[in-house]
């Protein structure tokens, strides 16, 4: 498992649009756990209705951590998603 904490520089936070890409693009690596912590909670990382309840705003910070094949690869492109602000 490995894991890295990030903060949320989106000025909405986690909306809608951002937790749908990230869930999709994670949703790809059928063979790798993502979870994130942030505020407290755990959530899956797959889900974005787990992700969109778990009101990660703008200035959180999130510990993403992956366990599974190819972690480290899913894990920073978890994390580069993020850092980019979801390209917007």
């Amino acid at each position: 498992m490995v894991s890295k904490t990030v903060k949320v520089i989106n000025a909405q936070g986690l909306h809608m649009r951002p937790a749908g890409v990230f869930a999709k693009a994670m949703a790809a690596h059928k063979d790798c756990k993502v979870t994130l912590n942030a505020n407290g909670k755990s959530v899956n990382g797959k889900a974005v209705m787990q992700l969109m309840a778990a009101c990660i705003k703008y200035g959180c910070t999130v510990e993403i951590a992956c366990d599974g094949e190819d972690e480290q690869a899913v894990l920073d492109e978890a994390a580069a998603m993020f850092e980019s602000g979801f390209g917007e």
